[in-house]
């Protein structure tokens, strides 16, 4: 029997497109309920897929203080996810819980 061979799964490879990334961040916020680090770490998977260095320059941060702040092990700073979601052409939608 041949041997399976299985690859990491990298989502930062399947964010192409404005409407892929908006969906990805959407759901990310939904299932966090409330997990600040979660939502973070879905951030750095779309900085990944645009390019860290880019987004580093876009929002004068450093790229490692980037990947730190979005790796999901801990909670940056709202200003730094402004930041990023400025440089990732994200923006906040609200709206009133029915």
């Amino acid at each position: 029997m041949p041997k399976t061979k299985t690859t990491t799964f990298d989502i930062a490879e399947h964010l192409s497109t404005p409407e892929e990334v908006a969906a990805y961040l959407e759901a990310s916020i939904e299932e966090a309920d409330g997990d600040a680090a979660f939502i973070a770490k879905a951030l750095g998977d779309i900085a990944k897929a645009k390019g860290m260095s880019q987004v580093a320059r876009d929002t004068g941060l450093s790229r490692e203080s980037l990947y730190k702040a979005l790796s999901g092990d801990r909670t940056p700073g709202f200003d730094t996810i402004l930041k990023v979601m400025k440089a990732l052409d994200l923006k906040i939608h609200a709206e009133a819980i029915a």
